[in-house]
């Protein structure tokens, strides 16, 4: 039943899920998340479930400045990438120099768990360059005239260019640690992977797949795994690895 409700776009959502998006609803970033129409609904279909109740659960002393999770350009910008359309882009970077109606194709939006921001992955349509602009540093966006024919040929350059960035490892799971493949395949989530098991050895490898400027990322998942797993292939990052391996060490000799 379960397969057959997956198949035709329906999920379950259990009575806790429900509570707690009544409650997130009622936060004031809510209005600006959702359409009225889109939150009237919610609101509505919601209305007899019971809210959570926070106030024994957590006890609040001190807090920095809060950093909505939700940004005023989604919507926006989710619009355009859902539709393939180009756009013309005003925004700052670094040294606070603004590049002003630069034409851009976007193509993804990504969230830093890390830095707290959100992120515009877009393609430059005269530079014919990959750019990653910050929502923050976002000034201005407008719209820019593009058929559909023009945004598929633009698809098929930014595969090309994302291709060509693509870096492929294999990491081999521990045999003594196979019972943590679970929490092992957690810290690679983001990535794409195929898990492949040699019945022989009874063990388990990752073949994972990220991008080149990802390396560092991926490296910090190995350190913390630890023992658990070891590079089998990928030369760049056996070699991160040997050199992390050799200076903790050698603080110890």
């Amino acid at each position: 039943m379960i397969t057959r409700l997956e198949n035709s776009g329906t999920f379950m959502v259990t009575s806790v899920e429900r509570s707690w998006l009544k409650t997130m609803l009622s936060h004031s970033a809510a209005l600006h998340a959702f359409t009225p129409a889109a939150l009237e609904k919610l609101q509505r279909v919601l209305d007899v479930e019971p809210a959570l109740d926070l106030s024994e659960a957590f006890t609040e002393k001190a807090r920095s400045k809060e950093k909505h999770v939700f940004h005023p350009q989604l919507r926006t910008l989710r619009r355009v990438i859902t539709r393939q359309g180009a756009i013309r882009l005003t925004y700052r970077v670094k040294d606070e120099r603004t590049f002003t109606n630069e034409m851009a194709f976007p193509y993804k939006l990504e969230y830093s768990q890390v830095k707290k921001d959100w992120y515009l992955l877009w393609y430059h349509l005269r530079h014919r360059t990959m750019m990653s602009s910050k929502l923050d540093n976002i000034e201005a966006i407008h719209d820019l005239p593009f058929s559909p024919e023009r945004a598929a040929e633009v698809h098929v350059q930014i595969e090309k260019l994302l291709h060509k960035r693509h870096i492929h490892a294999s990491i081999t799971v521990i045999k003594s640690y196979n019972r943590e493949l679970s929490r092992i395949l957690y810290a690679f989530s983001c990535f794409e992977k195929q898990v492949d098991y040699d019945d022989k050895e009874g063990t388990y490898t990752i073949r994972l797949t990220y991008l080149n400027n990802e390396a560092e990322y991926v490296l910090s998942k190995l350190r913390f795994l630890g023992k658990r797993v070891r590079v089998t292939q990928g030369e760049y990052l056996q070699k991160r690895m040997l050199e992390s391996a050799q200076r903790a060490l050698a603080r110890y000799e």
